[in-house]
Protein backbone atom coordinates (compact mmCIF):
# COMPACT_ATOMS: atom_id res chain seq x y z
CA UNK A 1 0.00 0.00 0.00
CA UNK A 2 2.83 2.41 0.77
CA UNK A 3 6.02 3.06 -1.12
CA UNK A 4 8.82 2.07 1.28
CA UNK A 5 11.59 2.62 -1.25
CA UNK A 6 11.93 6.27 -0.25
CA UNK A 7 15.41 6.86 1.17
CA UNK A 8 14.72 10.35 2.49
CA UNK A 9 13.95 9.98 6.26
CA UNK A 10 12.11 13.31 6.34
CA UNK A 11 9.49 12.28 3.78
CA UNK A 12 6.71 10.04 5.00
CA UNK A 13 5.62 7.15 2.79
CA UNK A 14 2.77 8.20 0.56
CA UNK A 15 0.35 5.87 -1.19
CA UNK A 16 0.16 8.27 -4.13
CA UNK A 17 3.67 7.36 -5.28
CA UNK A 18 2.64 3.93 -6.52
CA UNK A 19 1.46 3.11 -10.02
CA UNK A 20 -1.71 1.38 -8.86
CA UNK A 21 -4.66 1.59 -11.25
CA UNK A 22 -7.52 3.70 -10.02
CA UNK A 23 -10.66 1.66 -9.47
CA UNK A 24 -14.02 3.30 -9.01
CA UNK A 25 -16.72 0.76 -8.06
CA UNK A 26 -19.43 3.30 -8.93
CA UNK A 27 -18.27 3.63 -12.54
CA UNK A 28 -18.50 0.30 -14.40
CA UNK A 29 -16.47 -0.23 -17.57
CA UNK A 30 -18.05 1.41 -20.56
CA UNK A 31 -18.17 -0.22 -23.96
CA UNK A 32 -15.43 0.89 -26.32
CA UNK A 33 -16.50 2.07 -29.76
CA UNK A 34 -14.63 -0.38 -31.98
CA UNK A 35 -13.56 1.22 -35.26
CA UNK A 36 -10.36 2.18 -37.07
CA UNK A 37 -8.87 5.18 -35.25
CA UNK A 38 -5.73 5.48 -37.40
CA UNK A 39 -3.65 7.30 -38.25
CA UNK A 40 -4.47 9.76 -35.42
CA UNK A 41 -2.72 9.43 -32.04
CA UNK A 42 -4.62 6.88 -29.97
CA UNK A 43 -4.67 5.30 -26.49
CA UNK A 44 -6.84 2.35 -25.45
CA UNK A 45 -7.02 -0.51 -22.95
CA UNK A 46 -6.17 -3.15 -25.55
CA UNK A 47 -7.17 -6.08 -23.33
CA UNK A 48 -10.67 -4.68 -22.81
CA UNK A 49 -11.01 -3.88 -26.51
CA UNK A 50 -9.89 -7.37 -27.54
CA UNK A 51 -12.29 -9.06 -25.13
CA UNK A 52 -15.18 -6.83 -26.22
CA UNK A 53 -14.67 -7.56 -29.92
CA UNK A 54 -16.96 -10.21 -31.43
CA UNK A 55 -15.91 -9.71 -35.05
CA UNK A 56 -13.66 -12.23 -36.74
CA UNK A 57 -11.39 -9.31 -37.69
CA UNK A 58 -11.60 -5.58 -37.02
CA UNK A 59 -8.94 -3.00 -37.86
CA UNK A 60 -8.55 -0.88 -34.72
CA UNK A 61 -5.72 1.38 -35.90
CA UNK A 62 -4.16 1.67 -39.34
CA UNK A 63 -1.15 3.87 -40.02
CA UNK A 64 1.38 4.09 -42.84
CA UNK A 65 3.78 1.55 -41.31
CA UNK A 66 1.76 -0.44 -38.77
CA UNK A 67 -1.73 -1.83 -38.16
CA UNK A 68 -3.50 -3.18 -35.06
CA UNK A 69 -6.41 -5.56 -35.55
CA UNK A 70 -8.70 -7.34 -33.10
CA UNK A 71 -9.86 -10.90 -33.73
CA UNK A 72 -12.38 -13.28 -32.20
CA UNK A 73 -12.01 -16.92 -33.26
CA UNK A 74 -14.96 -19.16 -32.42
CA UNK A 75 -14.53 -22.52 -30.67
CA UNK A 76 -13.07 -25.10 -33.05
CA UNK A 77 -12.38 -22.53 -35.77
CA UNK A 78 -9.09 -21.12 -37.01
CA UNK A 79 -7.67 -18.01 -38.62
CA UNK A 80 -7.00 -19.91 -41.83
CA UNK A 81 -3.67 -20.97 -43.25
CA UNK A 82 -1.92 -17.88 -44.62
CA UNK A 83 1.43 -16.31 -45.40
CA UNK A 84 2.38 -12.63 -45.61
CA UNK A 85 5.47 -12.32 -47.84
CA UNK A 86 6.45 -8.80 -46.72
CA UNK A 87 4.71 -8.40 -43.36
CA UNK A 88 5.92 -9.30 -39.88
CA UNK A 89 3.09 -10.10 -37.45
CA UNK A 90 2.73 -10.03 -33.67
CA UNK A 91 -0.26 -11.71 -31.97
CA UNK A 92 -1.18 -11.53 -28.28
CA UNK A 93 -3.82 -13.84 -26.81
CA UNK A 94 -6.11 -12.10 -24.31
CA UNK A 95 -8.66 -14.91 -23.78
CA UNK A 96 -8.88 -18.59 -24.61
CA UNK A 97 -6.46 -21.21 -25.80
CA UNK A 98 -5.25 -22.44 -29.12
CA UNK A 99 -2.67 -24.17 -31.26
CA UNK A 100 -0.32 -22.11 -33.44
CA UNK A 101 1.42 -23.77 -36.38
CA UNK A 102 4.13 -22.28 -38.61
CA UNK A 103 6.46 -23.42 -41.33
CA UNK A 104 8.36 -22.50 -44.47
CA UNK A 105 5.93 -24.37 -46.72
CA UNK A 106 2.16 -24.64 -46.78
CA UNK A 107 2.41 -28.43 -46.46
CA UNK A 108 5.10 -28.44 -43.75
CA UNK A 109 4.01 -26.64 -40.59
CA UNK A 110 6.71 -28.13 -38.35
CA UNK A 111 6.56 -25.43 -35.63
CA UNK A 112 3.63 -26.17 -33.28
CA UNK A 113 2.92 -24.58 -29.89
CA UNK A 114 -0.05 -24.48 -27.53
CA UNK A 115 -0.94 -20.93 -26.50
CA UNK A 116 -3.34 -19.30 -24.06
CA UNK A 117 -4.03 -16.01 -22.22
CA UNK A 118 -1.02 -13.65 -22.13
CA UNK A 119 0.97 -15.54 -24.78
CA UNK A 120 2.61 -13.65 -27.64
CA UNK A 121 3.19 -15.12 -31.08
CA UNK A 122 5.72 -13.60 -33.48
CA UNK A 123 5.35 -14.55 -37.12
CA UNK A 124 8.20 -13.52 -39.43
CA UNK A 125 7.37 -12.40 -42.97
CA UNK A 126 7.24 -15.32 -45.37
CA UNK A 127 6.17 -17.97 -42.79
CA UNK A 128 3.03 -19.99 -43.41
CA UNK A 129 0.92 -19.97 -40.24
CA UNK A 130 -2.42 -20.80 -38.69
CA UNK A 131 -3.98 -20.41 -35.24
CA UNK A 132 -6.77 -22.77 -34.16
CA UNK A 133 -9.06 -22.26 -31.17
CA UNK A 134 -8.74 -25.48 -29.12
CA UNK A 135 -10.62 -24.16 -26.09
CA UNK A 136 -14.25 -23.87 -25.04
CA UNK A 137 -14.61 -20.06 -25.30
CA UNK A 138 -13.94 -17.67 -28.18
CA UNK A 139 -10.23 -16.95 -28.69
CA UNK A 140 -9.78 -13.18 -28.27
CA UNK A 141 -6.58 -11.57 -29.51
CA UNK A 142 -5.00 -8.56 -31.06
CA UNK A 143 -2.58 -8.62 -33.93
CA UNK A 144 0.00 -6.09 -35.06
CA UNK A 145 1.07 -6.04 -38.70
CA UNK A 146 4.09 -4.11 -39.95
CA UNK A 147 3.43 -2.82 -42.56
CA UNK A 148 -0.40 -2.86 -42.57
CA UNK A 149 -2.04 -5.94 -44.09
CA UNK A 150 -5.71 -4.92 -44.39
CA UNK A 151 -7.40 -1.78 -45.77
CA UNK A 152 -8.18 1.04 -43.30
CA UNK A 153 -11.52 0.41 -41.59
CA UNK A 154 -11.63 -3.34 -42.27
CA UNK A 155 -14.40 -5.20 -40.43
CA UNK A 156 -15.04 -8.87 -41.17
CA UNK A 157 -17.85 -10.21 -39.00
CA UNK A 158 -17.08 -13.85 -39.91
CA UNK A 159 -14.21 -15.87 -41.35
CA UNK A 160 -16.29 -16.49 -44.48
CA UNK A 161 -16.65 -12.75 -44.99
CA UNK A 162 -12.88 -12.34 -44.53
CA UNK A 163 -12.17 -15.03 -47.14
CA UNK A 164 -14.49 -13.28 -49.63
CA UNK A 165 -12.47 -10.05 -49.31
CA UNK A 166 -9.01 -11.60 -49.33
Amino acid sequence: MYNFYNTNPYLKPCPYYTNSPIYNPYCPKQAIQLKDYGPAPFVINIEDAAKQNNNFRLALWTGCHLQVTLMSINVGEDIGLEMHPNVDQFIRIEQGQGLVEMGDRKDCLNFRRNVCDDFAIIIPAGKWHNLTNTGCVPLKLYSIYAPPEHPHGTIHKTREEAEEHH
